[in-house]
């Protein structure tokens, strides 16, 4: 009996055997069909996604960040550049920028027109102040100052602000005069006595010792006079002197101080004699500023001294400059480019020509506003110009400034600059 149940045991362990191993080949078989199967999917492809829109800075445009934020390099604030759509023919190497962004990014540009092309010699000049727009504020009533509200040259002030306040016994009298004009017609009514016409006469009194309109309706509702009256100012402009101090006595037209208007300023050098029949009254001529990294600017010619130096026998030759932004100051070195000979051609300014191994190329403003590049072939010409052979033609808008920051943006939207080697003559 014990032999019986011995028997069975073994041939119960050796069925389990058998069955373990064939249920470990069959796993095996189905991983093994499993992967044939994946081995013979086609791998789907995977959507790169290309962002539409880059943060870089306008001094450095070799920054390309996803995000925005400040330059490694010297931590201006990024700006953004959005791709423009479309890889195909002419769009490209389109660029589109916002109004914000060409401002930021310091987009300049100029038109493709005949200019002189010969050699040129630089004069060295000084900024100074436009004497055209220049103002000055004087005392319309004699007087004590008793508060001097602008103190410090270089301020600026506009119509209507306060300038100082005056103790004036005669603008006291005067006031009192309108306010009993005022108060006579309310309560005498005498048919003989013209009310309407007294007190238009202090008024008119009062407006031209320097009191506004304001200021009289408000004269008229509280029915006092003050001691001391505020001045407000007649001009708007930038402090240039002040000629008073808080407890002056100023008399009637005394200066009390003076502005200029630094949106348009003037550029002074001198030229020689034997030059100045070259040029006359608004000429344009190029201006740079080596204060402000050499940026240059068009100045127009507002004067040519009809005498010479009686010392140096030289002529003073005056330009005037746009300064919208106020980065030119007066007292400013300005470098004038004047040309010795007259060879005109049609040209692009020197600044829009970008040159690399494949030759010379700009970047031109088309009718929708955005931007192209286009290959050239230039002339020998001087620092401001250079002909144009073939490439352009006159009336063309060409990138002046930020040039730089379009190519690299357009390299970086293309992935590289294969796709210049394809732009037409």
């Amino acid at each position: 009996m014990k032999v019986l149940l011995k028997h069975q045991a073994m041939n119960n362990r050796i069925k389990q055997y058998i069955w373990l191993k064939a249920f470990r080949l069959l796993a095996f078989s189905l991983l093994i069909a499993a992967l044939f199967a994946a081995c013979k999917q086609k791998p789907q492809p995977v959507t790169k996604t290309q962002s539409k829109a880059y943060y870089t800075c306008s001094m450095h445009p070799q920054i390309h960040e996803d995000h925005p934020g400040n330059c490694p390099i010297c931590g201006m604030k990024l700006i953004k550049v959005e791709l423009a759509g479309g890889n195909s023919g002419a769009d490209m190497n389109k660029i589109t920028l916002t109004a914000a962004q060409i401002q930021l990014a310091g987009i300049r540009t100029d038109t493709v027109r005949e200019e002189n092309v010969g050699l040129e010699k630089t004069l060295t000049g000084t900024v100074t102040t436009n004497e055209n727009t220049a103002s000055e504020l004087s005392a319309r009533i004699a007087g004590r100052i008793q508060q001097l509200f602008v103190k410090a040259v270089g301020e600026k002030i506009a119509v209507g602000q306060p300038v100082y306040s005056i103790y004036s016994e005669d603008l006291l009298e005067a006031e009192k005069e309108y306010l009993l004009a005022k108060q006579q017609q309310k309560v005498l009514h005498n048919p003989d006595v013209d009310y309407p016409q007294l007190i238009s006469a202090a008024e008119n009194k009062l407006q031209l010792w320097g009191l506004s309109p304001a200021q009289i309706r408000n004269l008229a509702a509280s029915e006092k006079v003050a001691a001391t009256t505020f001045v407000l100012s007649k001009i708007s402009g930038t402090v240039s002197d002040i000629t008073v101090h808080e407890g002056d006595y100023v008399t009637e037209g005394m200066s009390v101080l003076k502005t200029q208007a630094l949106n348009n300023l003037w550029v002074e050098a001198q030229l020689y004699a034997s030059e100045t029949a070259n040029y006359k009254v608004n000429d344009r001529l190029n201006v740079s500023f080596p204060d402000l990294g050499g940026q240059v600017i068009a100045g127009k010619i507002e004067f040519i001294n009809p005498e010479l130096s009686d010392a140096s026998k030289v002529d003073l030759i005056r330009l005037s400059v746009p300064n919208s932004q106020g980065l030119i100051r007066p007292g400013m070195m300005a470098y004038i480019s004047i040309a010795n000979g007259k060879q005109r051609s049609l040209a692009v300014p020197a600044a829009a020509v970008l040159t690399s191994g494949k030759g010379n190329m700009v970047w031109i403003k088309n009718s929708d506003g955005s931007f192209s590049p286009r290959m050239i072939k230039t002339g020998s010409g001087n620092p401001s110009y250079m002909p144009v052979l073939s490439g352009l033609n006159k009336g063309d808008i060409v990138v002046t400034g930020g040039a730089y920051l379009l190519n690299s943006e357009a390299i970086f939207k293309n992935g590289n600059d294969n796709s210049m080697s394809g732009m037409k003559m």
